[in-house]
Protein backbone atom coordinates (compact mmCIF):
# COMPACT_ATOMS: atom_id res chain seq x y z
CA UNK A 1 0.00 0.00 0.00
CA UNK A 2 1.51 3.16 -0.85
CA UNK A 3 1.67 5.39 1.81
CA UNK A 4 -0.19 8.92 0.92
CA UNK A 5 -0.43 10.28 4.39
CA UNK A 6 1.95 11.76 6.71
CA UNK A 7 3.12 10.52 9.82
CA UNK A 8 2.03 12.64 12.62
CA UNK A 9 2.21 10.21 15.28
CA UNK A 10 5.23 9.04 17.33
CA UNK A 11 5.93 5.04 16.85
CA UNK A 12 7.26 6.16 20.43
CA UNK A 13 9.28 3.54 22.45
CA UNK A 14 7.02 0.76 24.77
CA UNK A 15 9.79 -1.14 26.44
CA UNK A 16 9.09 0.66 29.96
CA UNK A 17 5.80 -0.86 29.42
CA UNK A 18 7.01 -4.41 29.32
CA UNK A 19 6.69 -5.89 33.12
CA UNK A 20 3.38 -5.87 33.46
CA UNK A 21 1.52 -8.48 36.36
CA UNK A 22 0.62 -10.70 34.14
CA UNK A 23 3.53 -12.77 33.02
CA UNK A 24 2.90 -11.85 29.54
CA UNK A 25 5.25 -9.16 28.43
CA UNK A 26 3.41 -5.66 27.80
CA UNK A 27 0.32 -7.00 29.43
CA UNK A 28 -0.48 -5.47 32.45
CA UNK A 29 -3.05 -6.05 34.97
CA UNK A 30 -4.30 -3.69 37.67
CA UNK A 31 -6.56 -6.19 40.91
CA UNK A 32 -8.89 -3.56 42.76
CA UNK A 33 -9.40 -6.82 45.24
CA UNK A 34 -13.18 -5.90 45.33
CA UNK A 35 -15.38 -8.11 43.32
CA UNK A 36 -16.42 -6.81 39.60
CA UNK A 37 -15.86 -6.94 36.30
CA UNK A 38 -12.47 -7.99 34.20
CA UNK A 39 -11.96 -5.37 31.50
CA UNK A 40 -9.48 -4.81 29.30
CA UNK A 41 -8.44 -2.67 26.57
CA UNK A 42 -6.19 -3.83 24.02
CA UNK A 43 -3.82 -1.53 21.20
CA UNK A 44 -0.78 -2.87 18.50
CA UNK A 45 -3.23 -5.51 17.07
CA UNK A 46 -2.15 -4.42 13.94
CA UNK A 47 1.32 -2.94 14.30
CA UNK A 48 0.94 0.00 12.58
CA UNK A 49 -1.81 1.02 14.15
CA UNK A 50 -0.58 3.62 16.77
CA UNK A 51 -3.42 5.22 18.33
CA UNK A 52 -4.12 2.48 20.53
CA UNK A 53 -0.84 2.47 22.20
CA UNK A 54 -1.03 6.51 22.66
CA UNK A 55 -4.13 5.74 24.84
CA UNK A 56 -2.62 3.12 26.70
CA UNK A 57 -0.03 5.24 27.42
CA UNK A 58 -1.96 7.58 28.40
CA UNK A 59 -4.18 5.85 31.05
CA UNK A 60 -1.03 4.20 32.57
CA UNK A 61 0.49 7.98 32.96
CA UNK A 62 -2.30 9.19 34.50
CA UNK A 63 -2.36 6.21 37.20
CA UNK A 64 -5.43 4.57 36.17
CA UNK A 65 -6.92 1.76 38.58
CA UNK A 66 -10.09 -0.18 38.78
CA UNK A 67 -12.30 0.60 42.21
CA UNK A 68 -13.89 -2.72 40.80
CA UNK A 69 -12.74 -6.06 39.85
CA UNK A 70 -9.61 -5.84 37.55
CA UNK A 71 -8.57 -3.86 34.56
CA UNK A 72 -5.90 -5.09 31.97
CA UNK A 73 -3.96 -2.82 29.31
CA UNK A 74 -2.49 -5.28 27.25
CA UNK A 75 0.05 -4.01 23.77
CA UNK A 76 -0.52 -7.06 21.18
CA UNK A 77 1.41 -7.08 18.56
CA UNK A 78 4.55 -6.00 19.51
CA UNK A 79 6.54 -7.77 16.94
CA UNK A 80 5.07 -5.80 14.40
CA UNK A 81 5.15 -2.38 15.90
CA UNK A 82 8.83 -2.84 16.86
CA UNK A 83 9.66 -2.82 13.39
CA UNK A 84 7.37 0.72 12.49
CA UNK A 85 9.23 2.46 10.33
CA UNK A 86 7.73 6.24 9.21
CA UNK A 87 9.40 6.27 5.56
CA UNK A 88 7.10 2.36 5.06
CA UNK A 89 4.45 3.05 7.74
CA UNK A 90 2.00 0.34 6.01
CA UNK A 91 4.78 -2.63 5.97
CA UNK A 92 4.64 -3.18 9.73
CA UNK A 93 0.86 -3.95 9.94
CA UNK A 94 1.56 -7.38 10.90
CA UNK A 95 5.03 -10.17 10.59
CA UNK A 96 3.23 -12.91 9.33
CA UNK A 97 -0.38 -12.93 9.43
CA UNK A 98 -2.78 -10.94 10.52
CA UNK A 99 -3.10 -10.78 14.37
CA UNK A 100 -7.14 -9.99 13.98
CA UNK A 101 -8.26 -12.94 12.05
CA UNK A 102 -7.03 -15.62 14.29
CA UNK A 103 -9.29 -15.87 16.94
CA UNK A 104 -11.46 -18.94 16.26
CA UNK A 105 -10.46 -22.11 18.29
CA UNK A 106 -9.61 -24.37 14.71
CA UNK A 107 -7.26 -22.05 14.16
CA UNK A 108 -5.86 -21.09 17.68
CA UNK A 109 -5.47 -24.77 18.29
CA UNK A 110 -4.41 -25.93 14.47
CA UNK A 111 -1.03 -27.17 13.72
CA UNK A 112 0.01 -24.06 11.70
CA UNK A 113 2.25 -21.42 13.40
CA UNK A 114 3.58 -18.02 13.01
CA UNK A 115 4.82 -14.92 14.82
CA UNK A 116 1.37 -13.68 15.25
CA UNK A 117 -0.13 -16.86 16.50
CA UNK A 118 2.71 -17.64 18.99
CA UNK A 119 1.65 -13.88 20.45
CA UNK A 120 -2.08 -14.87 20.62
CA UNK A 121 -1.97 -18.28 22.32
CA UNK A 122 -0.15 -16.31 24.98
CA UNK A 123 -2.51 -13.97 25.36
CA UNK A 124 -5.75 -16.09 24.84
CA UNK A 125 -5.54 -17.93 28.65
CA UNK A 126 -5.63 -14.37 29.74
CA UNK A 127 -8.91 -13.32 26.93
CA UNK A 128 -10.51 -15.66 28.70
CA UNK A 129 -11.09 -14.36 31.66
CA UNK A 130 -12.32 -10.83 30.33
CA UNK A 131 -16.02 -9.45 30.71
CA UNK A 132 -15.44 -6.35 28.36
CA UNK A 133 -13.01 -5.78 25.75
CA UNK A 134 -12.55 -2.20 23.85
CA UNK A 135 -10.20 -3.52 20.44
CA UNK A 136 -8.48 0.05 19.38
CA UNK A 137 -7.95 0.33 15.86
CA UNK A 138 -7.15 2.98 13.03
CA UNK A 139 -8.05 3.14 9.35
CA UNK A 140 -6.08 3.55 6.35
CA UNK A 141 -8.22 6.02 5.18
CA UNK A 142 -9.21 9.95 6.59
CA UNK A 143 -12.92 8.91 7.63
CA UNK A 144 -14.95 9.75 10.50
CA UNK A 145 -14.16 7.31 13.50
CA UNK A 146 -16.00 3.94 14.03
CA UNK A 147 -17.39 1.97 16.73
CA UNK A 148 -17.75 -1.83 15.43
CA UNK A 149 -20.30 -3.25 17.25
CA UNK A 150 -20.40 -7.14 16.14
CA UNK A 151 -23.82 -8.38 14.93
CA UNK A 152 -25.41 -9.01 18.55
CA UNK A 153 -27.85 -6.92 20.44
CA UNK A 154 -25.06 -7.06 23.11
CA UNK A 155 -22.53 -4.82 20.98
CA UNK A 156 -24.92 -2.16 20.46
CA UNK A 157 -26.20 -1.62 23.97
CA UNK A 158 -22.27 -1.32 24.96
CA UNK A 159 -21.70 0.58 22.13
CA UNK A 160 -24.99 2.83 22.89
CA UNK A 161 -23.77 3.10 26.73
CA UNK A 162 -20.35 4.29 25.61
CA UNK A 163 -21.88 6.98 23.33
CA UNK A 164 -19.48 7.94 21.12
CA UNK A 165 -18.30 7.60 18.08
CA UNK A 166 -21.12 8.53 16.00
CA UNK A 167 -21.12 5.92 13.78
CA UNK A 168 -22.06 2.82 15.24
CA UNK A 169 -21.38 -0.32 12.61
CA UNK A 170 -23.19 -3.66 13.63
CA UNK A 171 -21.25 -6.54 11.39
CA UNK A 172 -19.95 -10.33 11.42
CA UNK A 173 -16.27 -9.59 10.31
CA UNK A 174 -14.59 -11.19 7.51
CA UNK A 175 -14.21 -14.26 5.41
CA UNK A 176 -10.65 -14.40 6.19
CA UNK A 177 -10.89 -15.20 9.88
CA UNK A 178 -11.89 -13.94 13.07
CA UNK A 179 -11.35 -10.89 15.18
CA UNK A 180 -10.74 -10.57 18.92
CA UNK A 181 -13.63 -8.93 19.49
CA UNK A 182 -16.02 -11.75 17.94
CA UNK A 183 -13.75 -14.22 20.16
CA UNK A 184 -15.48 -16.83 22.09
CA UNK A 185 -18.04 -15.66 24.00
CA UNK A 186 -18.07 -12.06 23.35
CA UNK A 187 -19.88 -13.72 20.13
CA UNK A 188 -22.41 -15.74 22.15
CA UNK A 189 -25.72 -13.82 22.33
CA UNK A 190 -26.15 -15.91 25.62
CA UNK A 191 -22.91 -14.39 27.43
CA UNK A 192 -22.59 -11.37 29.55
CA UNK A 193 -19.36 -11.26 27.88
CA UNK A 194 -19.43 -8.18 25.24
CA UNK A 195 -16.47 -6.56 22.99
CA UNK A 196 -16.37 -3.35 20.68
CA UNK A 197 -13.37 -2.86 17.97
CA UNK A 198 -13.08 0.98 17.63
CA UNK A 199 -11.83 2.72 14.09
CA UNK A 200 -10.00 6.37 15.79
CA UNK A 201 -9.45 7.82 12.07
CA UNK A 202 -6.55 7.24 9.88
CA UNK A 203 -3.68 5.37 10.86
CA UNK A 204 -1.08 8.26 11.56
CA UNK A 205 -3.09 11.05 11.86
CA UNK A 206 -2.19 13.67 15.09
CA UNK A 207 -6.28 13.48 15.98
CA UNK A 208 -6.53 9.56 15.75
CA UNK A 209 -5.00 9.46 19.84
CA UNK A 210 -7.19 11.69 20.96
CA UNK A 211 -10.01 9.92 19.47
CA UNK A 212 -8.32 6.69 21.17
CA UNK A 213 -7.89 8.55 24.17
CA UNK A 214 -11.62 9.75 24.76
CA UNK A 215 -13.04 6.55 23.32
CA UNK A 216 -11.31 4.38 26.44
CA UNK A 217 -11.99 7.25 29.01
CA UNK A 218 -15.56 6.47 27.88
CA UNK A 219 -15.68 2.79 27.70
CA UNK A 220 -14.22 2.72 31.66
CA UNK A 221 -16.62 5.39 33.00
CA UNK A 222 -19.39 2.64 31.53
CA UNK A 223 -17.55 -0.92 32.33
CA UNK A 224 -17.75 0.01 35.84
CA UNK A 225 -14.61 -1.01 36.98
CA UNK A 226 -13.25 2.70 36.95
CA UNK A 227 -14.62 5.31 39.22
CA UNK A 228 -16.82 7.75 36.97
CA UNK A 229 -15.62 10.83 38.68
CA UNK A 230 -12.04 9.90 37.57
CA UNK A 231 -12.91 9.47 34.03
CA UNK A 232 -15.27 12.20 34.01
CA UNK A 233 -12.52 14.73 35.06
CA UNK A 234 -10.51 13.41 31.88
CA UNK A 235 -13.26 13.65 29.55
CA UNK A 236 -14.47 16.94 27.23
CA UNK A 237 -17.23 18.41 28.58
CA UNK A 238 -19.00 18.76 25.23
CA UNK A 239 -21.02 15.66 25.22
CA UNK A 240 -20.99 13.19 21.81
CA UNK A 241 -23.82 13.78 19.10
CA UNK A 242 -26.09 11.00 18.82
CA UNK A 243 -25.38 8.29 17.07
CA UNK A 244 -26.49 6.84 13.86
CA UNK A 245 -26.50 2.85 13.22
CA UNK A 246 -24.98 1.55 9.95
CA UNK A 247 -26.46 -2.32 9.63
CA UNK A 248 -23.84 -4.25 7.56
CA UNK A 249 -25.36 -7.14 5.03
CA UNK A 250 -22.20 -8.12 4.49
CA UNK A 251 -18.31 -7.99 3.45
CA UNK A 252 -17.60 -8.30 -0.48
CA UNK A 253 -14.84 -10.62 -0.26
CA UNK A 254 -11.92 -10.95 -3.07
CA UNK A 255 -12.12 -14.02 -5.37
CA UNK A 256 -9.57 -13.29 -8.34
CA UNK A 257 -6.20 -11.35 -8.41
CA UNK A 258 -8.05 -8.42 -10.32
CA UNK A 259 -9.71 -6.97 -7.92
CA UNK A 260 -10.39 -2.86 -8.54
CA UNK A 261 -12.81 -0.31 -7.50
CA UNK A 262 -14.31 2.29 -9.98
CA UNK A 263 -13.63 5.14 -8.03
CA UNK A 264 -11.18 6.26 -4.91
CA UNK A 265 -13.15 5.44 -2.27
CA UNK A 266 -12.52 6.39 0.90
CA UNK A 267 -14.94 5.37 3.22
CA UNK A 268 -18.70 6.37 4.49
CA UNK A 269 -19.56 6.87 0.81
CA UNK A 270 -23.36 6.29 0.48
CA UNK A 271 -24.62 5.47 -3.15
CA UNK A 272 -27.92 6.43 -3.63
CA UNK A 273 -29.22 4.21 -6.46
CA UNK A 274 -29.47 -0.23 -6.24
CA UNK A 275 -27.51 -1.63 -9.10
CA UNK A 276 -24.35 0.83 -8.94
CA UNK A 277 -21.22 -0.80 -10.17
CA UNK A 278 -18.36 0.29 -7.45
CA UNK A 279 -15.75 -2.32 -8.43
CA UNK A 280 -14.50 -5.36 -10.42
CA UNK A 281 -13.62 -8.67 -9.33
CA UNK A 282 -11.91 -10.05 -12.56
CA UNK A 283 -14.31 -9.82 -15.14
CA UNK A 284 -17.56 -10.48 -12.25
CA UNK A 285 -18.96 -6.09 -11.92
CA UNK A 286 -19.95 -5.90 -8.18
CA UNK A 287 -22.97 -3.82 -7.65
CA UNK A 288 -24.70 -2.03 -4.62
CA UNK A 289 -27.46 -4.48 -3.43
CA UNK A 290 -29.82 -1.48 -2.19
CA UNK A 291 -30.11 2.19 -2.75
CA UNK A 292 -28.12 4.17 -0.15
CA UNK A 293 -25.46 1.42 0.12
CA UNK A 294 -22.66 2.90 3.01
CA UNK A 295 -19.45 1.81 1.74
CA UNK A 296 -17.48 0.82 4.89
CA UNK A 297 -13.88 1.02 5.05
CA UNK A 298 -12.42 0.21 1.52
CA UNK A 299 -9.37 -1.54 1.69
CA UNK A 300 -6.28 -1.24 -0.24
CA UNK A 301 -4.77 -4.52 0.42
CA UNK A 302 -7.12 -6.04 -2.90
CA UNK A 303 -5.72 -9.75 -1.88
CA UNK A 304 -7.91 -12.76 -3.02
CA UNK A 305 -9.37 -14.00 0.19
CA UNK A 306 -9.96 -10.62 1.80
CA UNK A 307 -13.14 -8.09 2.10
CA UNK A 308 -12.69 -5.28 -0.17
CA UNK A 309 -15.07 -3.45 1.63
CA UNK A 310 -18.38 -3.66 3.46
CA UNK A 311 -21.62 -3.23 2.67
CA UNK A 312 -24.50 -1.33 4.87
CA UNK A 313 -27.20 0.91 5.60
CA UNK A 314 -28.54 3.23 7.70
CA UNK A 315 -31.21 1.84 10.35
CA UNK A 316 -31.89 4.45 12.46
Amino acid sequence: MANSYSVELEAFDISRRRRGETGIDYVTTFDSGAPGPHVMLSALVHGNELCGAHALDYLLREGVRPERGKLTLAFMNVAAYARFDPSNPAASRYVDEDFNRLWSTDVLDGPRDSVELGRAREIRPLMDTVDLLLDIHSMQHATAPLMLAGPLDKGRRLAAEVAAPVHVVCDAGHAAGTRLRDYAAFGDPGSHRNALLVECGQHWARGTAGVAIEVALRFLACSGAVARDWVESRLPRTAPAAQRIIEVTGPVTIDTDRFRFVEGYRGMEVIPERGTIIGWDGDRAIRTPYADCVLIMPSRRLRRGESAVRLGRYID
